[in-house]
Parts: C-alpha cells; sequence; structure tokens
C-alpha cells in the first residue's frame, strides 16, 4: 500500500513533507517516500542530504543525514524487470508499475534541537543522539537550509558520522560536509575548522582526512 501524497506548499521556503518514518531506533531510522501525486517516481533524497523529524512526546526536532536511500518492489517476493522503456511509454503503457515501487531511505540521527517555549526563537541544539528518536508514521521533511547552517555551527556531529556502520563513511561525511560548505556561501573558515576536527577524530590518518577533503568541491 503507497503512502499518499499530502497536500502542502511547493515554495522553496516552505518545509517539505517528502517521507513518513516506518521503522525507528535509538540511532537511526528509516522512512519511505510519500507518493507523488503525478504518474513519476518518488524522488529518492540525495545521500549525505540534511533530514529532520520530531519526537511528539518531547517535542524536540530530531536531526538526521540521509545515508542510504533504495527504490524496490512493494512485493518482496517478485522483483522488478527490464522493460525497454523510456518513462513516458511506461506512463501510457504500463501506469501500474508506479504503484509498485517504494522508495526508502536511512537516517542517521546527528543531535535535535529542543522545544523553545518561545516559539519565535529557535531552541537550543544538542549535537548528540537525543533520548527519543521520532516515531512511526511521524513526517520527515527536508531540512531548510538556515536550519543546517545553524545546527553545522558546532562540529561534534562529525563524531556521529564517522560512527555509522553499514555505510560508506568517508563518502557520507564529505557529502554532509559538501552540503553546508555550499550552504555557508564557500565558507573557508568553516571549512578549515571542518578539516581540522576531522584530524583531530581520525586520530592524524592524513591520507583518510585528504580522501574525505577531495570529496569537497565548490
Amino acid at each position: 500500500m503507497r503512502l499518499p501524497f499530502p497536500t502542502f506548499s511547493t515554495s522553496r521556503h516552505s518545509q517539505q513533507h517528502i517521507a513518513e518514518v516506518i521503522e525507528t531506533a535509538t540511532t537511526e531510522y528509516l522512512a519511505q517516500c510519500l507518493e507523488p501525486e503525478d504518474l513519476s517516481f518518488p524522488v529518492m533524497p540525495a545521500f549525505g542530504s540534511w533530514v529532520k523529524s520530531k519526537d511528539e512526546e518531547s517535542g524536540n526536532q530530531v536531526y538526521g543525514v540521509v545515508y542510504y536511500a533504495t527504490t524496490s518492489p512493494i512485493d518482496s517476493v517478485h522483483r522488478a524487470r527490464a522493460l525497454g522503456l523510456t518513462l513516458e511509454e511506461l506512463r501510457e503503457q504500463q501506469p501500474q508499475i508506479f504503484a509498485m515501487l517504494k522508495t526508502e531511505f536511512r537516517v542517521a540521527i546527528v543531535g535535535f534541537e529542543m522545544t523553545n517555549p518561545e516559539r519565535s526563537q529557535r531552541g537550543k541544539i544538542y549535537q548528540y543522539i537525543p533520548p527519543r528518536p521520532p516515531q512511526i508514521h511521524q513526517a520527515v521533511y527536508e531540512c531548510h537550509p538556515d536550519e543546517i547552517v545553524n545546527f553545522s555551527q558546532e562540529l561534534d556531529f562529525l563524531r556521529t558520522l564517522l560512527d555509522v556502520r553499514n555505510a560508506p563513511v568517508d563518502s557520507l561525511v564529505a557529502a554532509a560536509i559538501r552540503e553546508i560548505y555550499q550552504l555557508r556561501k564557500l565558507d573557508r573558515g568553516w571549512l578549515i575548522e571542518a578539516g581540522r576536527t576531522l584530524s583531530i577524530l581520525l586520530k592524524d590518518d592524513y591520507d583518510r582526512l585528504r580522501i574525505i577533503l577531495k570529496q569537497i568541491h565548490p
């Protein structure tokens, strides 16, 4: 059963509701993308992109980084097979295909924002695992650029990313830093500080540090 597509603003500055939590754990969660209104596949979030969800009990806004995504048949018994058709031909000849596939992604939790009673101000940011992850069926949103810039004023989240299991960690760290670097308008000072922090965390493993930094480019 596909998840229904909600009604929301398509403005770049609005919160983009892209998925729903379908499996949750202390350090990460699995989310399923919402079904588009038209005959197309759900947009798979980019590797290393920033998303957020909410712990309804505490009201904490939980921040995370996408480290794995997949599109597969809803029916786990039958695999998809090559049809030799373009997307337009699929829409015309096999429209049911779009209802038979799901897109899911895994998110590494890197911190949270504690609810501020004064809603006009941001809450305090903590860059460690929150007391609870988002609950099942909670909405998952793309992070607004301002939220990512605000969160990345401190760099403790890099240690959490380096500890993510079952992921290409070096590439993940590079992708997360790369997005922040772009959003900070190529702030060289911030990038140098990130490099210093990584150097300490990697215990002077300069080869690994070089590989990570080499993947960060304007």
